[in-house]
């Protein structure tokens, strides 16, 4: 039946025609092209075809529903009727012989370009006849396109080749010199498999064996190669005035944006063997040689094998393909199934879900089952079905339905030979490619397309079901490939990036592996499952550019990705919790990125809503160290907690936890903690070498920030080690004894290396002993006698104020008590009013002149900051604390507090001075935690701005700039006032 069928010319084989031709537009125009083939030279067969109904109702139907065909038809009536009356098999063949020997009769690029459009123009015809009139199954169609097309790429690469071979830049010998060249093109995608639709592009990837270059000296083999494919490009999609041939797409190839078009064999493996993704995995299931070096590219391709088929049931790299499509899904149309605006090949049910259904079922099994390592769809779920991966029921059921809708992508783009696979959103033309397609209304389309669609989502969906959901809204993104994807372009700019460009091209350099974290594999995988959410969480901060910048820096600097990315998987509030980070707080990413282990410290559920108590960190602190098996891990050991607990605490501060308030508290109990730690580690260290000083002790007292529970993140520790002994007890006891004023010197300066000296583990503190007795010119460690001898006799009124913040911090509890006991009795001693205000006021403008500063941002140095309100809480402590020594308070807020309860502080003074003090201290903790440098509000994260407003409830930070410019002038005005 089949060859008696061939046999006869295609008009005689009509079975359908596109509805639509019955409008008195179309018949004017088929009458037209009547007249029009009627003025011709009579052809063989054309008398009879003009006078069957069925040729009329096809091209009637052509000529409403096709603009494209329509243009065909009139501009060469004659060829229209000629290949009505010809036999399609036939002419198909002879078409194609031309094409394949065009090179050999092409006296140029521009005489082969003409020919080969030509030839692509009929078949263009041909096909869209034997298609619309039912002569030809959709996969006949396809099959013809797709030798099309091979007869074009071989016959382009052969001609350029013979080319450079009568230029002399190529010397290899014979009629083809393309063969045994080492350049080789593969298909791909629906070209690979010979699924060609009707307006495809055709994917290709060029390689070349560098080693079989048969190069004039002198000559590069990349840049010969690039050239040589580029004219291949230009000869096969180039528009002249014959057309073009195909669109030729080169994205598939590895690394696409950093790559040249035509790539190395060599290169090439290593790539697929180091950073390979799993997409490309499926997409080279459909990679097929279709032209120069034939026997060179089949090589290449079973090299490759092992890489594309894993021995092992790979049900990993499923996730990652599946996710993928799950990205593509939720752009306009393509999260739901309807008819108008839906994507018939990447929306719900659509024909990319057949290809992946088949495809990752290959993926699975193709490794050990090699009678699945097969390129064609519908031949793949044949073979699914014999192996038992599928029921008989759901082959049927699927190959079905991708007939279909592979038919009517090809009535889509037969309407404007236009690349598209959506249907028209609008009625009247929807309603017109109804018709085109055969049905006589939309509705009827719809019943018959609508069912098709979701039996194939519930296969697809059976398949995936236990996949968890990657999309969140309506978002499309899509980073493969080398061009950026218009609606992930267009998705991007609406949850507010502002370069979304730079986006795509971030998340794409992820995938190729340009970044330690993400060189294997199970990080590319899972980095495909969590990057739709994460963008959208950097998305929903304040300033998305700036924190996905940031995440790009943190990802950049890590060593490993696979722990990050199943973290963020896990735990959807470690994700928000990254992008608020990243969004709002650029020191706290550097932390991040350098230490690892922070992150699975954030997930500990005591973390959330909880600040652990001063015993609670000494305890861990104590079993951190415990575990160090020598002192050198000891400091590491403490670095890697202190560091830790610090990043918590600044967690806590951004989560809304814990309020900057509280968040000073918490580091000084923190800096506490480890201090006291460490004076114990380092006397016992000292101790082994030089043994004990009899009766000999030492303690550590907090000054500054530290002595008045007001730490920040960034804080140093200001600090005065006392130490005190029998007077008999000159020296130490070890082997090798140490005088006592030397053994409490070294014991110090080893405090200050174990808090201060860099490790692998990095700094913990910066130490500052300027507080000390005598300054920088004293002794490192203070005799008490000689403290207290100072304290009274020597010191300077600016070193009493720095006093009112000392705390004993640690030490045995005998000295500690000497210690406070001397503090106090410095600080309650009855003093000169008078003498004192003018100190301070001297004080108060050297310090103006030497660091004085307009901007406001320097929240301690501008005046009415931090400077004034902590010398005004000091000089009213050193001169009322004799009369009222509970007024003393090591915090400044506390101080003012103490002060405005006992009357000294007047009400008016206070409702402004303590509310000023919270705000600074306030907004001083959250520059500390999110920044490393100077805070300028130009420059800063605008996550950062927000924060600063939220923290001092008000709306906005413009109107917070405006608060702060009013305290400060206000507290600057009253500062004269106290102090006098």
């Amino acid at each position: 039946m089949a060859d008696s069928a061939s046999q006869r010319p295609l008009f005689a084989r009509l079975e359908r025609c596109p509805l639509g031709g019955d409008a008195p537009a179309a018949r004017i125009a088929l009458d037209d092209l009547k007249v029009a083939v009627g003025a011709l030279p009579p052809a063989p067969g054309t008398d009879t075809m003009l006078a069957d109904p069925r040729s009329d109702a096809l091209i009637a139907g052509i000529l409403a529903g096709s603009p494209y065909l329509a243009g065909l038809l009139r501009r060469e009536p004659g060829r229209v009727f000629e290949l009505l009356a010809d036999r399609p098999e036939q002419r198909l063949a002879a078409i194609l012989a031309r094409m394949r020997t065009a090179d050999a009769t092409a006296a140029s690029l521009a005489e082969l370009m003409a020919a080969l459009r030509t030839g692509k123009s009929e078949i263009a015809l041909l096909t869209a006849l034997a298609d619309l009139g039912g002569v030809w199954p959709v996969m006949t169609v396809t099959a013809a396109l797709t030798e099309t097309a091979d007869a074009a790429v071989a016959a382009a690469v052969r001609f350029l080749f013979a080319e450079a071979q009568r230029k002399g830049t190529w010397l290899g010998e014979g009629a083809d010199p393309a063969s045994g060249s080492g350049y080789f093109v593969l298909g791909m995608g629906k070209y690979g498999a010979a699924e060609l639709n009707y307006s495809s592009d055709i994917d290709l990837i060029v390689f070349y064996e560098a080693a079989k270059a048969r190069l004039r000296d002198g000559l590069d083999p990349q840049t010969f190669h690039v050239r040589l494919t580029r004219d291949l490009v230009k000869a096969l999609q180039e528009r002249t005035g014959e057309g073009y041939v195909f669109r030729t797409d080169l994205r598939l190839r590895p690394d696409a944006g950093a790559t040249a078009m035509a790539i190395s064999t060599g290169a090439a493996l290593h790539y697929y063997e180091t950073v390979g993704q799993n997409w490309e995995r499926a997409a080279m299931i459909k990679a097929r040689v279709v032209a120069g070096d034939i026997d060179a590219g089949n090589a290449f391709l079973a090299e490759l094998g092992p890489y594309v088929w894993r021995k092992h049931l790979d049900y990993a790299a499923i996730a990652d393909v599946h996710a993928m499509k799950r990205q593509i899904h939720a752009y306009r149309g393509f999260g739901s199934i309807g008819v108008a605006g839906h994507n018939i090949k990447l929306g719900r049910g659509g024909i990319r879900e057949i290809e992946f259904f088949a495809q990752t079922q290959q993926l699975i099994a193709g490794g050990r089952q090699r009678e699945l390592r097969v390129r064609q769809t519908l031949v793949a779920l044949a073979r699914l079905a014999e192996r038992g991966w599928i029921t008989n029921a759901v082959r049927d059921e699927l190959s079905d339905h991708y007939v279909y809708l592979r038919d009517i992508e090809h009535r889509l783009q037969m309407v404007a030979d236009e690349q598209t696979h959506e249907l028209p959103e609008e009625d009247k033309a929807l309603a017109a490619f109804a018709r085109f397609a055969g049905y006589a209304t939309t509705e009827a389309l719809a019943a018959d397309l609508v069912p098709r669609l979701q039996r194939v989502q519930h296969h697809y969906a059976v398949l995936f079901e236990d996949s968890p959901g990657l999309t969140r809204g309506d978002v499309n993104m899509v980073f493969a490939g080398e061009a950026d994807d218009p609606a992930t372009v267009a998705a991007l700019e609406k949850m507010g990036y502002s370069q979304p460009s730079q986006v795509v091209a971030a998340v794409r350099a992820w995938h190729h592996g340009r970044y330690p974290a993400v060189r294997s594999a199970r990080a590319r995988e899972l980095l495909t499952e969590v990057q739709p959410v994460l963008i959208a969480a950097l998305a929903e901060t304040a300033d998305p550019d700036a924190a996905f910048a940031g995440f790009d820096r943190f990802l950049s600097a890590l060593p490993s990705g696979v722990q990050l990315f199943s973290l963020l998987r896990a735990n959807p509030r470690l994700m928000r919790l990254v992008a608020d980070i990243m969004g709002s707080a650029p020191r706290l990413a550097g932390i991040m990125s350098r230490r690892r282990r922070v992150l699975d410290a954030v997930l500990d559920p005591r973390v959330i809503g909880t600040l652990p108590a001063p015993a609670e960190v000494a305890r861990l602190i104590e079993v951190e160290l415990g575990e160090a098996r020598d002192f050198q891990e000891l400091l590491d050991r403490a670095r890697m907690i202190g560091n830790e607990q610090a990043f918590l605490i600044g967690v806590r501060i951004l989560s809304g936890m814990i309020s900057p308030a509280q968040a000073g508290s918490a580091y000084t109990v923190l800096a506490e903690q480890l201090i006291a730690a460490l004076h114990e580690a380092v006397g016992d260290d000292l101790a082994r070498a030089h043994g004990h000083v009899a009766g000999g002790e030492s303690v550590v007292v907090a000054m500054g920030k530290l002595g008045g529970r007001e730490m920040t993140a960034a804080s140093d520790l200001d600090l005065i080690v006392v130490y005190d002994h029998p007077a008999d007890s000159t020296q130490s006891d070890g082997a090798k004894p140490l005088a006592a004023s030397q053994y409490y010197a070294r014991l110090t300066q080893r405090l200050i290396s174990a808090l201060s000296a860099p490790t692998a583990e990095g700094l913990l503190y910066e130490v500052d002993m300027r507080l000390r007795p005598s300054g920088q010119k004293g002794p490192v460690a203070t005799q008490l006698s000689s403290f207290l001898h100072y304290q009274v006799n020597d010191a300077w009124t600016w070193e009493h104020m720095a006093l009112t913040r000392a705390r004993v911090i640690a030490g045995p509890p005998s000295l500690r008590g000497k210690v406070e006991a001397a503090i106090r009795e410095t600080l309650t001693r009855p003093r000169d009013r008078a003498r004192i205000a003018a100190d301070v006021r001297d004080m108060r403008q050297r310090i103006a002149a030497e660091k004085g500063t307009e901007s406001i941002w320097d929240l301690k140095q501008v005046r009415g900051g931090m400077v004034d309100l902590e010398f005004m809480a000091q000089y009213l402590q050193l001169v009322c604390a004799a009369s009222s020594p509970d007024l003393l308070d090591t915090s400044t807020l506390g101080a003012l507090q103490r002060l405005a309860r006992a009357g000294i502080l007047a009400g008016d003074l206070a409702e402004v001075l303590v509310p000023a003090a919270r705000l600074l201290n306030d907004l001083t903790q959250l520059q500390r935690l999110c920044i490393a440098g100077p805070f300028d509000p130009k420059t800063a994260p605008s996550g950062l701005l927000d924060l600063l407003a939220r923290a001092a409830e008000v709306p906005s930070f413009a109107v917070l700039e405006a608060e702060l410019r009013r305290v400060l002038e206000v507290t600057v005005g009253l500062f004269d006032r106290v102090v006098r």
